[in-house]
């Protein structure tokens, strides 16, 4: 990465705490800097969406969907890279998400390097 995106990180925005910490110290564990939200809410009041370099956002949370995150951010003209992760994944949800943009879209459980790699790629764009 680019000295002058030392600032960017990966945002990981989840209601399941566990999950935010284990995405974090896999991020960590390969040398992406990541910051981590209870909601998507908390991630748009951070006011640090134009910082992350890419998101990774579950589609069900209470409060606001990674959904209606993702069209939030679009609606704002941010062309972050969006990974979904969800336990909930259903073809139409899928589809809709990939439609609108998203990076990826993964069921949970997930495999580690399948995500690392999805990340990097997206990254990359």
């Amino acid at each position: 990465m680019a000295s002058n995106q030392s600032t960017k990180f990966v945002a990981i925005v989840d209601d399941d705490e566990s999950v935010l910490s284990a995405l974090q110290d896999l991020m960590e564990a390969d040398g992406l800097p990541a910051l981590c939200f209870g909601s998507a809410e908390e991630f748009l009041e951070s006011g640090l969406q134009h910082e992350a370099a890419c998101l990774i956002v579950d589609i069900r949370m209470p409060g606001m969907s990674g959904l209606e995150l993702q069209a939030k951010l679009k609606a704002a003209q941010s062309d972050t890279p969006v990974i979904f992760i969800t336990a909930h994944g259903d073809a139409r949800v899928r589809m809709q998400a990939m439609r609108e943009g998203a990076a990826e879209f993964l069921a949970k459980p997930f495999d580690d390097q399948v995500l690392l790699n999805r990340v990097r790629a997206a990254l990359d764009m």
